[in-house]
């Protein structure tokens, strides 16, 4: 069978497989969410910038206190100012910070993303 669809604007009926009337030139709308969905692309800018986050928390960890000494947080130390001596890097800290980071980048990229 032939089906057909009708113009929301004029009402003139043209073929299903038309994408635009052929009586007023208006493109018909497409028949589902899901192919519009498909189109949406997560913004790249953010997901660049949470892999630089990422590589400079793997690169510059959080140190905890070195064992035997009170449990404290060291903060994050850079190459030109190292951590006290002995001090271990908090490996929960890191997991942490490194879900936080892609959870985050990913979830702001999908909601800058950009829409057709």
């Amino acid at each position: 069978m032939n089906s057909q669809k009708t113009c929301q604007a004029c009402g003139h009926v043209s073929a299903a497989e038309a994408r635009f009337c052929t009586s007023c030139g208006r493109r018909f709308v497409q028949a589902s969410q899901a192919d519009a969905r498909a189109k949406e692309i997560l913004n790249l800018r953010i997901l660049y910038l949470m892999v630089a986050l990422l590589v400079l928390a793997v690169l510059f960890p959080p140190w905890e206190s070195p064992p035997g000494t009170p449990p404290a947080y060291l903060g994050m130390h850079f190459i030109l100012s190292p951590p006290e001596p002995e001090a271990v890097v908090s490996r929960i800290l890191q997991t942490v910070e490194l879900v936080t980071l892609a959870i985050a980048g990913m979830y702001l990229a999908w909601v800058f993303r950009e829409k057709p």
